[in-house]
């Protein structure tokens, strides 16, 4: 299917139609969810982009779920799930879940309630051969992505965003050493933070910089992020339903742009 196909999950005009014909709210909502294509989407963006930021509105406004890899991953082992069973044992094992697995956790909670309409993919798929597998796995259904969302940021911009940041670890509290710095913060004679003085306002804790939050990590990190999804992003440019969106201005202007990327014209 193209992205001339998708479909939101509520028309208003057809909606009072049907409801004018006396068919219940959850009546109207099935027949969407049965004959109407769902509404599926990957979010995309190197680490420091925004998706945390951009993801969670894309989920309010289309009242679909936001679903990260991990999360599910996660919630599979928890519940025990035939496929969590599977994943758990090899994780225990010291081993890498396979594609077949994430991708069995996938289709297993796609089939949920809350996904009846679509849903909002993060952190995957983050190789092409997980792509494809996607494909396959939506056209079993009739559905296919449809649209992908890449927020795009320069490199040296994110080495910013992210090397500057600290966190306060029980509380999750996020600091930045020049977008929002702790009241405590000092700078030595050289601009920088004095580690000492980097302090969680509310508890004077210490704060940590996560170990990955560093430049020699980042350039491993981008240079992988950059391997990874460009062939896939080729993949679906393909299909016509990649937007690229400028990450690197305000939020309100990012959000300006993934809100004009989501609609079908």
């Amino acid at each position: 299917c193209s992205d001339e196909t998708m479909r939101f999950p509520i028309f208003e005009g057809i909606l009072q139609k049907i409801q004018k014909k006396g068919k219940t709210a959850e009546e109207t909502e099935e027949k969407f969810a049965s004959y109407w294509p769902r509404n599926i989407q990957i979010i995309f963006g190197p680490p420091g982009s925004g998706k945390g930021t951009h993801g969670p509105k894309i989920e309010e406004l289309l009242s679909t779920p936001q679903l990260s890899t991990g999360d599910m991953l996660r919630a599979a082992v928890v519940a025990q799930t035939e496929v969590g069973k599977r994943a758990d044992k090899v994780m225990k094992a010291g081993g890498l879940v396979s594609d077949e697995i994430v991708v069995d956790i996938i289709k297993e909670r796609i089939n949920e309630k809350d996904c009846k309409f679509g849903f909002l993919l993060d952190g995957f798929p983050r190789t092409l051969a997980q792509a494809k597998a996607l494909d396959e796995l939506l056209v079993s259904e009739g559905a296919c992505v449809t649209k992908v969302i890449s927020l795009e940021v320069p490199d040296d911009v994110l080495e910013e965003r992210i090397c500057g940041r600290w966190i306060h670890k029980s509380s999750g509290r996020s600091y930045h050493i020049t977008f929002a710095p702790p009241k405590s913060m000092k700078l030595d004679g050289d601009g920088k933070p004095i580690f000492e003085s980097m302090k969680d306002d509310e508890t004077g804790e210490p704060l940590i910089q996560r170990a990955d939050d560093t430049p020699e990590a980042l350039v491993k990190r981008l240079q992988g992020y950059h391997n990874e999804t460009v062939p896939i992003l080729e993949h679906y440019q393909t299909k016509g339903v990649v937007r690229t969106v400028n990450a690197n201005q305000d939020p309100r202007k990012v959000w300006g742009e993934v809100h004009k990327a989501l609609k079908r014209k």
